[in-house]
């Protein structure tokens, strides 16, 4: 599990109760700052136009992928990399078909396929469309997912604007009783708050966090796709190690494929 998520979560509400209690005081949570009728607006509404957008399916999906956001991938490059240099020395010293053994024990689908197609002769021209056409369509999925959050974060506040017109108009329609002014506007404005605080807490951070997650997921396919190739083309394990690392920032490029037996 990713705790910062989690963390961020938690940290956000803190400082809106902070905010709250401090300007008044515990009970002012429940008295002032939860209204049910704002919440079904706010809440629902931005729901209700989300299934609009998208199929119900998808909707569903959507909303129980909020779960990505709080586990931790386990994406290892420098890991990928040294793995990759293996490979390329088994390739070296025993020929492609040794890595066929090799692939069964992999737990990396994206990788296995790979192999699997370099040592069935497979072109390198074809490995390349292949591997490739899988990465574009995962990052086009991880994409969607990401936009669904980011719309939710558009449609929170819209409907939490809409919820504040409609408590103005209910309002303004009874300005002869003055006693009644000061709570309905409060309620008002409650939507408004609802809509920002899901825009700001809660769907933008998890679309935010879903794409730097499948950023890093599309760059550790980006190395295992230019790594099997390099393998493929017969290229010695150092010059391949020396052009895996370029993926990687400098700080994290210390002890790559020491462990792997990189070969000059």
């Amino acid at each position: 599990m990713d705790i910062a998520t989690l963390i961020g979560i938690i940290l956000g509400a803190v400082m809106i109760v902070f905010g709250i209690i401090s300007g008044a005081s515990a009970a002012a949570i429940t008295e002032n700052f939860i209204d049910v009728p704002s919440v079904i607006i706010t809440i629902g509404g931005s729901i209700s136009s989300l299934i609009t957008s998208y199929t119900l399916k998808d909707t569903i999906n959507n909303l129980k992928s909020i779960g990505v956001a709080f586990k931790d991938p386990k994406l290892d490059a420098a890991g990928t990399i040294g793995k990759i240099i293996e490979l390329s020395n088994v390739a070296r010293k025993e020929g492609l078909l040794a890595l066929e053994e090799i692939a069964g024990t992999l737990d990396d689908e994206f990788m296995k396929k790979g192999i699997l197609l370099i040592v069935d002769g497979t072109e390198p021209e074809l490995v390349r469309g292949i591997l490739e056409t899988e990465l574009v369509n995962m990052d086009e999925r991880h994409r969607k997912v990401a936009g669904f959050y980011d719309t939710w974060a558009s449609l929170g506040p819209a409907w939490g604007m809409i919820g504040t017109l409609i408590g103005l108009v209910n309002m303004l329609k009874n300005l002869s009783d003055a006693s009644t002014i000061g709570p309905s506007m409060a309620v008002a404005l409650l939507t408004t708050l609802y809509g920002s605080m899901i825009a700001n807490w809660i769907a933008t951070p998890l679309s935010n966090k879903m794409k730097a997650i499948s950023s890093q997921e599309y760059q550790m396919k980006e190395i295992m796709t230019e790594g099997l190739l390099s393998i493929q083309a017969g290229e010695n394990p150092r010059v391949i190690e020396e052009k895996l690392k370029s993926f990687l920032a400098p700080g994290a490029r210390a002890g790559i494929g020491e462990e792997a037996g990189g070969e000059g």
